[in-house]
Parts: C-alpha cells; structure tokens; sequence
C-alpha cells in the first residue's frame, strides 16, 4: 500500500512538472509577440530598420508615440471611440437583453415567429449598397447614432441572453408575478441579477466590437472630423506612413515620417488600439467562461 500511495505521489509531481512546463511555454508563446511589438514600438526607428529586436528595446524612446499623438485629429478620434463604445455597449445590453427575456416568456405568442426572423439576419444581409441608401433615408449619415443604432440588437447576443434566461428556475418568475410584480419588475430586479455572468459576456464582446469598428466611419463620416474615431485616425496615419498618401497634415507628414520608419509606427499603433480595451478584460473575467458556457446549454 505505501509502494503504490508512493507511486501515485510521485507519478502525480512529475504530471506536475510537464504541466507547468507546458503552460510556461504556452504563456512565452502568446505573450512574446504582444511584447516584441511593445518593445518595436519603443525602440529608435532607424535602429529598428536592423532588426533583431525581440522582448526589450535596444534604444529607447519615445518618438513613435509622440508623433501619432502629435495630430489634433487623433485626440477626438479617441474622445469619439470613448463615447460610441460605452453608449453601443450599455444600450446593445439593455436592448439585447429585453428582447431576450420577451422571447423567454412561453405566454408571448411571437415567440416562434421573432426567433425566426432573428435567426434570418444571421445568415440573409442586404448588402452594402441597400444599407448605406437605408442609412441616407434614416438621416443617420453625418451623425453620432450611425455608430449606435444600426447595430444596437444582435441576433446572435439576443440567443445567447435567452438560452441563458431558459435555464434559471422558471419558478422565480411565477413567485414574483405572485407578490404582484409586472413584467418590467420581473426584468430588473430578477432576471437581470442572476444574468451578470452572461451580460458580461456580451458587454465584452460589445465593447471590442464599438473599439475596433472603423469602417463605418470611413463609409458615413469620414468627411465629418467632429465624428471621426480613434481607428479610423490611425488607419489613415498607416495608409499614409505606408504609402506616402496626403490623407492627413501633408505639410507636416513628410517631416515628421522621416524621424519614425514605418514598422515603428505600425507597432506603435498596435499598442496604442490594443492596451485601453485590455484593460477591460480583468474586470470581467470572471464572469466570462461561466458566462459562455452556461448561456450555451440550450439553443
């Protein structure tokens, strides 16, 4: 018995040590090329153009960065991109989220035939040309909402809210509706305290969504500066590094672009998109694994 109990102890710590072996290296593989672009980013440009730069800077500064942020543009880009993700994400939440219930309640009678028309959207789109003419005779173009509304309700979000909501205890509803509470109270004070793992869940995957988007900029509001959007900036600061394009300040474009070589500025972009929505990423990780797999048992 103490030849196996032996065995089974020693068996267990070398089982240890190949799993932390592995996970060491699974962690240098995923972390190294986040750190070869920081360290890129913050490297002299001409000193780049050598190569052989890989987890630190072998001469530091901070010139990539400086000039990015040199242009006006770029800080109400980031003030834009502030505001579109926080309104995107808390009202895609709210608008997914009441949908979702409704479609929960076996007593509404379009049950059946919203889900269906929802799960169309997924697989069936308009296309380009019909969207922007939509846009154009909503008077969306040229505005804020254009950000916002269009993509307010996900089909895709909406069934993961509800497979979640199918699998609480119907029980707690019937009890509420019992001591007099409405449908609305039913939703607040019930459903959407025993949703945070899943409302975290897709409130992460709003927020990227809202950060990353450019492309509507560039179809509705690329000639309206007050609208313009962080990525949107940055993307024309790359076309320009890359191509020489008079997309943004030609005059002081040329200048500035023979201080930084292109690869620094491409790294530096990297960091500057990459870092402030990271940061999101620890406030709700918690809920996130529980939130997918739990909101995925039922479809």
């Amino acid at each position: 018995m103490a030849s196996k109990a032996f065995d089974s102890t020693k068996s267990d710590r070398i089982f240890d040590v190949f799993n932390f072996i592995i996970m060491t290296i699974i962690m240098v593989i995923t972390l190294y090329p986040f750190l070869n672009v920081l360290a890129i980013s913050l490297n002299d440009s001409t000193d780049t153009v050598r190569g052989g730069i890989y987890l630190w800077p072998r001469e530091f500064t901070w010139e990539n960065y400086k000039t990015i942020f040199s242009y006006s543009s770029l800080i109400q880009g980031f003030k834009i991109t502030i505001l579109r993700t926080l309104s995107g994400t808390v009202l895609g939440l709210l608008s997914g989220s009441m949908l979702a219930y409704t479609l929960s309640r076996q007593d509404f009678k379009s049950r059946k035939f919203i889900s269906t028309f929802l799960a169309l959207t997924m697989y069936v789109s308009g296309g380009l040309v019909p969207t922007y003419m939509l846009m154009r005779h909503l008077d969306l173009i040229g505005t804020f909402w254009i950000y916002i509304l269009p993509g307010i309700v996900s089909a895709f979000n909406v069934f993961v809210i509800r497979s979640f909501i199918d699998g609480l205890p119907y029980a707690l509803q019937e009890s509420a509706t019992l001591d007099g509470a409405n449908d609305f109270t039913i939703y607040y004070k019930v459903i959407l305290p025993l949703c945070k793992p899943v409302l975290a869940t897709i409130a992460l995957f709003l927020a990227v969504g809202q950060w990353n988007s450019w492309f509507d900029t560039y179809l509705y509001n690329g000639n309206k500066p007050h609208l313009t959007t962080l990525q949107f900036e940055l993307m024309k600061i790359l076309q320009s590094t890359n191509q020489g394009a008079n997309m943004i300040n030609a005059n002081d474009m040329a200048n500035q672009m023979a201080q930084v070589s292109p690869e620094s500025i491409k790294m530096a972009i990297t960091i500057v998109v990459t870092l402030p929505i990271l940061f999101v990423y620890p406030f709700l990780q918690r809920y996130f694994v529980s939130g997918m797999t739990l909101g995925a048992v039922k479809a």
